[in-house]
């Protein structure tokens, strides 16, 4: 299997370049070259594109971070871009392993973010591993058993005899006698789900460690059936004082059924094909930050819906949709968070720092609907070398301010708005 890391926005091709570019640029098989240009297509049919296609034989991925495997093998590794100098995939890789933990909302005394440290695989050898390392834990902690009614054909009574069904008997099987009666055993949803997770783990594991401890854990759970219905045994999921030691393999699980999670694109985990558009994951990640640091009295609002830019024949047209409302004894801020490099020292009317006249639009329109008017409005962006410290702040009125503000990565805070201390 022939493994190519790049990063996004990187440049692929066939044939051999001229000079490397790091992380930026990649050569690839004429197979899987061709694959990909299908799947994008297929992709961009259901609204999401994979990759731009520049001239005959060059490819330029698109903001998606993750795995992608090929039919002939070829792996393709997408890291984010970490805005900072050189090309350092193990420092990407990292970072984007810490971003997903805190997308996935789990505790990090419970998800070990040491673990971070000192695994530098693939990203989906890395989920593999969060996935075996929660069920272990969970297995020797002990699974939870329930009782259930079954119903079976038994050469002795047992339980209670289902009478119609005895009496409609046909000759000759007189002697057997239509039973119901109830079995404590692991066959729940929660166990059903984590047999069809660790099933495909044992398909696709790689890393010797990561294929050792799932078969281990396989023989375990073998008389446990697997889950027929994904969806209806995720609902089904409990969480409540008795399964609380169930809640920090969920997520693992979750990721690998490809359960309807917010993240994944692909709609389906083929190989060890697994992306996330990156403008999503840094949204999820500032939002999980912004959560632990809420102080008493303010609460965090995701994707509020309330408001629409414009009524037509007294219907709403063009919902508004900010990222976050935080609301703090009756002040009310809105936030939006983008994945883009920012750039202080260029604060001329030309290049305007980086920043999006899109963007001003979009938060005035929410700052007229959402505040009235009047109020803070705060444009979040990655911290990076360029880009340290707060702008001045932006002024739509007198009354209405908008503040651009880095967010670093490192420390899960925005520099310089008081909330976030």
């Amino acid at each position: 299997m022939h493994t190519v890391t790049v990063r996004e926005y990187a440049r692929i091709t066939t044939g051999p370049m001229a000079v490397a570019n790091g992380l930026d640029q990649a050569t690839v098989s004429d197979v899987a070259f061709d694959w990909l240009c299908k799947e994008s297509e297929r992709l961009r049919k259901a609204g999401a594109g994979l990759v731009q296609l520049e001239g005959r034989r060059w490819l330029r991925l698109d903001n998606y971070v993750g795995v992608i495997e090929a039919p002939d093998g070829t792996r393709i590794e997408i890291l984010p871009k970490t805005f900072d100098e050189g090309d350092d995939a193990t420092q990407a890789r990292r970072l984007l392993q810490k971003m997903l933990q805190r997308c996935l909302h789990l505790d990090p005394r419970i998800s070990a973010p040491t673990g971070l440290l000192v695994f530098d695989g693939p990203l989906t050898e890395w989920v593999i591993q969060q996935f075996l390392t929660a069920l272990e834990t969970l297995v020797k902690r002990g699974l939870r058993f329930e009782y259930h009614a079954v119903e079976e054909e038994r050469r002795f009574l047992r339980g209670r005899l289902l009478v119609g069904r005895q009496l409609r008997q046909p000759p000759g099987r007189a002697h057997y006698f239509q039973v119901e009666h109830e079995v404590f055993d692991a066959d729940r949803p929660e166990n059903r789900l984590l047999r069809s997770a660790l099933d495909k783990v044992c398909r696709h594991a790689k890393e010797a460690g990561n294929r050792r401890l799932a078969y281990e854990l396989a023989h375990q759970l073998h008389e446990i059936p697997p889950s027929r219905d994904f969806a209806k045994d995720f609902d089904q999921w409990r969480s409540d004082r008795l399964t609380a030691h169930y809640r920090s393999v969920r997520p693992w699980c979750s990721l690998i059924l490809n359960e309807q999670n917010p993240l994944t694109v692909l709609g389906d985990w083929t190989g060890h094909s697994l992306l996330f558009p990156m403008e999503q994951v840094f949204e999820s990640y500032v939002e999980g930050c912004i959560r632990r640091a809420l102080r008493p009295g303010q609460t965090l609002k995701a994707q509020a819906a309330s408001q629409y830019l414009a009524t037509h024949d007294e219907h709403p047209w063009f919902q508004l949709r900010p990222d976050f409302l935080l609301f703090d004894d009756g002040a009310t801020t809105v936030l939006d968070a983008k994945w883009k490099r920012l750039d202080a020292s260029k604060g001329d009317s030309v290049n305007k720092y980086g920043l999006s006249q899109a963007d001003f639009y979009q938060l005035y329109a929410y700052g007229q609907k959402y505040l009235g008017g009047r109020g803070q409005l705060v444009l979040l962006y990655p911290q990076t070398a360029t880009f340290r410290e707060s702008l001045l702040p932006f002024f739509f009125n007198d009354q209405l301010r908008l503040d651009v503000m880095p967010f670093d990565l490192t420390s899960e805070h925005a520099v310089g708005w008081p909330s976030s201390s």
